[in-house]
């Protein structure tokens, strides 16, 4: 049987063989790309429909029938919207334009991303719109177990098709998707199992500790409230549909990070398909320079995560603040001076147990009730953790706000709220992240340590303004304490070292409207231009968070990973010498290239 990304099942009543042959969409891929086979040199590029080298009917067919029917041939999922595709159905579109704005409609999706442009806007759900499937897989498979993931490694690697692999398409990067390639789709390789204490494979002492070992597919918000039935919970992120595959791999940050570390440092043992088709164990034992890697070298690159046990905690009570200080005259000019003394405040802030996400503007549409139509300044939304003292927050912040409010007297109305939460999931289910996906959007950030925030507030603010140039500049306060002292196991990991002095992961978005090369081109130069002075004058020696980060980064090796990248390099050439994982910006990718408009993966010229 052949899946459809609906889930419906064909069951055949002729040879497959001839099934495949009459799929509409293959059909159309062939057509679309024989005349690319004149091109096609199998010495240095990856395979593409209608090549030579492109594997043959037959060879789809064993692939199918090796994972039990579990190889997909999706349809875009916008394609139910275009009349002239064999997929069009009306009522189906409706649905389909509804959910395309959240993230849950994605990860459900075999083929589909959170954000357009990793999938060259190539078939949105708009009548009025191009459809096609030149920016989507191929083939998907539609992986419940390693070995699953192994048979297609094993494929791609033998067939030369170019890999990828899809969780959530939580990727702000877009490494999860590729046109003329087969997928690897891990979102349903699920299982959580707690433990009490744990002994690694092939190791001889047991860890002391409460663990959660959880499948590569696994999700933030599964995670946390199963947990939360134990009263415990994890290192995680702020989005519901976050996957644990890539979170873990890119380094993860949190709301409870700077307290216990990264959600890469809580990894005690990983099950991983290697890029060679190996099922392997890697913990501080066994497969250590894979272990080392896979925590924080970056997803879709040494192998591929089944399965991973990480530790818990106990799920602290939270003490949440939501703040605002804000200003109905955007044109005052001491907006970036208050936001850049507020900002100075927050390694002080957090070594006290400060955590949270603040949001600063010139100018945004008034979230208050009445007044004018605009307001500029800054919002906070932060917690304490475990304390007994009701009045503990608004002790901590007080001489912050009234530091505010006696330097710039009448110039800004700052508004408080404290709420207390018995559980980190109670406070989660009424805060975690609600943006928005089904955008055209991309991701500039920068990792600012003490003396970023603190040595120079003229200098700050002037940043700061420039950051948030794009409508809103967010500086989460998620790194401290815990992540400067964190000992991960086996001595280490390959997350950012700029992670280790940090206090604040300052991030911003920058969309542009589909189908818009020179929008697009200049979203990307805004990109730079905001980041410039924060990159070049306030953190030089700094980095960047690679899950959240400038998909054009210069000098991305370094800024991404530091002087850990040499070393993930050697490690990438032993583990993956053929490159059947690539992605970009990723580790060791600088081998090959995208050409013909993305369409195909070549090797650079030598």
């Amino acid at each position: 049987m052949v899946s459809s990304s609906t889930g419906e099942m064909f069951t055949m009543s002729r040879p497959l063989h001839a099934f495949l042959l009459n799929i509409p969409l293959l059909t159309l891929f062939l057509t679309l790309t024989a005349a690319n086979s004149e091109h096609y040199n199998p010495s240095r590029c990856k395979a593409i429909p209608g090549t030579a080298g492109w594997p043959s009917t037959e060879s789809w067919v064993r692939l199918n029938e090796s994972t039990g029917g579990r190889l997909l041939q999706p349809s875009p999922p916008g394609a139910v919207c275009h009349p002239g595709r064999p997929t069009y159905n009306a009522t189906d579109c409706a649905r389909v334009r509804t959910g395309w704005f959240t993230y849950e409609f994605h990860q459900a999706d075999p083929v589909s991303t959170d954000w357009n442009q990793w999938n060259n806007d190539s078939c949105l759900p708009e009548p009025s719109y191009p459809c096609s499937g030149q920016g989507y897989p191929v083939f998907v498979i539609n992986a419940t177990t390693a070995h699953h993931v192994k048979l297609g490694v094993d494929f791609a690697r033998k067939h030369n098709v170019r890999m990828v692999v899809k969780s959530s398409g939580h990727d702000f990067l877009g490494r999860s998707v590729a046109p003329n390639s087969l997928s690897i789709w891990v979102h349903h390789i699920k299982g959580l199992q707690p433990h009490g204490s744990f002994l690694p494979k092939k190791c001889k002492v047991t860890i002391d500790s409460t663990v959660v070992t959880v499948g590569g597919g696994s999700q933030m918000m599964e995670l946390y409230s199963t947990l939360d039935a134990l009263n415990q919970t994890v290192v995680g992120g702020g989005g519901k549909t976050v996957s644990v595959g890539g979170y873990l791999t890119g380094g993860g940050h949190g709301l409870l990070a700077p307290r216990y570390g990264l959600a890469a440092d809580q990894v005690l043992e990983m099950e991983v398909v290697t890029p060679t088709g190996e099922i392997v164990t890697a913990n501080e034992c066994q497969n250590r320079d894979l272990f080392w890697s896979m925590r924080g070298g970056g997803g879709s690159t040494f192998g591929i995560l089944t399965s991973a046990t990480i530790k818990t905690f106990p799920s602290p009570k939270l003490l949440h603040l939501e703040l605002v200080i804000a200003t109905t005259d955007t044109k005052n000019l001491t907006i970036f001076d208050m936001v850049a003394y507020f900002l100075s405040q927050f390694p002080s802030l957090g070594d006290q147990g400060l955590s949270g996400y603040s949001f600063f503007f010139s100018a945004i549409p008034n979230p208050l009730d009445g007044g004018a139509t605009t307001v500029g300044g800054l919002l906070m939304s932060a917690v304490l953790q475990d304390t007994s003292d009701p009045t503990a927050l608004n002790d901590l912040m007080a001489p912050v706000l009234t530091h505010i409010a006696t330097t710039w007297p009448n110039q800004f109305l700052i508004l408080n709220q404290t709420t207390a939460y018995p559980s980190f999931y109670a406070w989660y289910q009424k805060n975690y992240d609600t943006s928005s996906a089904g955008t055209n959007s991309f991701t500039g950030s920068r990792l600012l340590d003490a003396r970023a925030l603190t040595a120079n507030l003229t200098l700050n603010a002037q940043v700061f303004k420039r950051f948030s140039g794009s409508g809103i500049g967010t500086a989460y306060l998620i790194s401290g304490k815990g992540v400067h002292s964190a000992e991960p196991r086996g001595g280490g990991n390959a997350v950012c070292p700029a992670w280790r002095k940090a206090y604040v992961h300052a991030t911003f978005g920058v969309g542009f409207p589909p189908l818009n090369a020179t929008a697009r081109n200049d979203a990307l130069d805004r990109i730079n231009y905001y980041l410039e002075p924060m990159r070049e004058q306030l953190a030089p020696g700094s980095g960047a968070y690679v899950n959240e980060a400038n998909p054009e980064e210069p000098d991305w090796q370094h800024q991404f990973w530091g002087n850990n990248y040499d070393r993930l390099v050697r490690i990438k050439r032993r583990i993956d010498p053929d490159d059947v994982l690539w992605c970009s910006p990723c580790v060791g990718n600088e081998r090959w290239r995208e050409e013909d408009g993305g369409n195909q993966l070549c090797r650079v010229p030598q």
